[in-house]
């Protein structure tokens, strides 16, 4: 695993920084393998209190991050979620899927959202939008991210010997692994875009997606 070795190293070297820069990154908007570091960063934790440091610390780069698409929302509104939908070619599907969300468990889907990175952003956004008060989201965001940061960081650490024996044995494999990822995930965006049809104005229904969180979101 030559190749791989010097960003492990150097991973391992700065692991809170990194995870926290990470999950900034993603929470902002900006495609990013957070997950993947998360765990990977878990396996190499000496005991379970700097597991706890390594949620907190994930639980801060995120929330920090969110504060992006919901402040997004607040300042454009429906413009934010139009520009999002054509940036990642999306179809007008991305906002209608968090729409439901928010209609079947109120603020609450602030929490779910976290586990869906299709959604996640739409929610932050919406929440902003929908004049969702700041206390809430921050409440339910917190929570949200705990739970996610809990799961795969418990899982990084619970299992951090099997994962590195793996990563001994197979990492050379993940140098393949990540383009074919992203190259599925374009591929994938591009047929249901092409089924869906592409985000245009007059298909959103953002306006009334925040009309919406703005009667139901308090």
């Amino acid at each position: 695993m030559p190749a791989l070795q010097p960003h492990l190293e150097f991973l391992m070297s700065h692991l809170f920084s990194v995870v926290f820069l990470a999950f900034l990154i993603e929470g902002a908007g900006v495609p990013f393998p957070s997950r993947i570091i998360l765990i990977i960063a878990a396996t190499g934790l000496a005991d379970v209190t700097d597991l706890v440091r390594l949620v907190l610390v994930t639980m801060a780069g995120a929330v920090i991050g969110d504060h992006v698409p919901y402040v997004g929302g607040k300042l454009a509104g429906p413009r934010l979620l139009k520009r999002y939908c054509r940036l990642t070619l999306g179809s007008e599907r991305c906002v209608e899927r968090t729409v439901a969300y928010f209609k079947r468990f109120g603020t609450a889907a602030i929490v779910l959202s976290r586990f869906s990175t299709s959604i996640r952003l739409f929610a932050s956004a919406l929440s902003g939008c929908g004049h969702i008060t700041y206390r809430k989201f921050i409440g339910f965001d917190v929570i949200g991210t705990l739970a996610y940061a809990a799961l795969w960081g418990g899982l990084g650490f619970a299992f951090g010997d099997q994962a590195e024996a793996l990563l001994d044995r197979y990492g050379h494999r993940l140098l393949f692994v990540a383009p074919l990822a992203g190259a599925t995930l374009l591929a994938y965006r591009l047929w249901r875009r092409s089924r869906y049809g592409p985000a245009r104005a007059v298909d959103l229904k953002s306006e009334e997606a925040c009309s919406v969180l703005e009667h139901s979101g308090r």
